[in-house]
């Protein structure tokens, strides 16, 4: 039983995000964005696309067509 707790401790230490590193948030983004049909744009969106959020918390927007 100790261990369960044990691991349960360390897990939930594990998935926290730090400060300043957000790989977990970031991954999450990337993801929600691939599901919506978008893509990561470094810049800027096309002009024939809008944004329909973000890739990542530096600024990544997730574009998609027009509709």
């Amino acid at each position: 039983m100790r261990i369960r707790c044990l691991l349960f401790a360390l897990l939930f230490l594990f998935l926290l995000p730090v400060p300043g590193n957000g790989r977990i948030i970031n991954k999450l983004q990337k993801y929600y964005c691939k599901v919506r049909s978008g893509r990561c744009a470094v810049l800027g969106c096309l002009p024939k696309e809008e944004q329909i959020g973000r890739c990542s918390l530096s600024g990544r927007k997730c574009c998609r067509k027009k509709k």
